[in-house]
């Protein structure tokens, strides 16, 4: 589904704050696997998720996604395959339209527009039936403006947009970082839920150990722009928490 090879990335190139940031990085992500990666800061690992969705693109190296040539397509044109939550739960929405609203964008992010009716009594019922599910008690205030939200609802709600339209990739970049733990464990689950729902290829940073053990089907360490461990499933299920403490010790 993503296969990156010989990527490597590098900032400020030739000045005194040149950064390397990803160093001939190979990696290959197949389709239904969710992927969680952790590292310390400066690792990469941001580096690696704009990569895939094409917020920046790679000095050498290709990214193919789902078996297209992807390596100089930017981000929007990668949104027919790809989906992103990102830290900051205010940057997923648009605070000023309601959750409806935000819903009927979302429901056409990969669609061409045109003169259409855009929030028949069908759509309203679909929002409100996939909001219920969340168990938040939004599903009523579906005309309240999304930027009246918590943080937690917000990132939850993102969530649930994401996949309004088609979408085969899911970026969580670390999703619950800004949230109070409570919100955080409710937005993994929903995360979790939605990506096994619509069998989703998964890739999730996160500095949240703990998320780390218990989510995703296979881990990745990375340190200096490096891949220093890769965890397939088998051995991931075995593995705990204390351990992945260890790895930073």
């Amino acid at each position: 589904m993503i296969a990156l090879k010989n990527i490597s990335k590098t900032f400020n190139a030739g000045k005194p704050n040149e950064v390397k940031a990803l160093g001939k990085l190979s990696l290959e992500i197949h389709e239904g696997e969710f992927v969680v990666i952790v590292g310390s800061n400066g690792s990469g690992k941001t580096t690696l998720l704009n990569l895939v969705a094409g917020t920046i693109l790679p000095d050498t190296g290709t990214i193919s996604i789902a078996g297209n040539n992807a390596t100089k397509l930017t981000d929007y044109q990668r949104s027919k395959w790809i989906a992103r939550i990102f830290q900051n739960p205010l940057s997923g929405t648009a605070a000023d339209l309601s959750i409806l609203d935000n819903f009927r964008l979302a429901a056409l992010r990969t669609k061409s527009k045109g003169l259409t009716i855009g929030k028949n009594e069908n759509f309203k019922a679909l929002v409100r039936e996939k909001i219920a599910a969340l168990g938040m008690g939004l599903e009523d205030k579906t005309e309240q403006p999304i930027g009246t939200l918590s943080g937690g609802q917000r990132q939850a709600l993102t969530l649930l947009m994401s996949v309004m339209d088609e979408c085969k990739i899911l970026l969580l970049d670390e999703p619950t970082a800004a949230l109070d733990p409570r919100s955080a464990e409710n937005v993994i689950c929903t995360a979790d839920a939605l990506i096994k729902q619509y069998s989703l290829t998964a890739i999730l940073v996160t500095h949240n150990l703990k998320d780390a053990a218990n989510y995703g089907t296979r881990i990745i360490q990375m340190g200096e722009g490096e891949i220093l461990k890769d965890i397939a499933a088998k051995e991931k299920a075995k593995l705990k928490q204390a351990e992945l403490f260890e790895w930073f010790g």
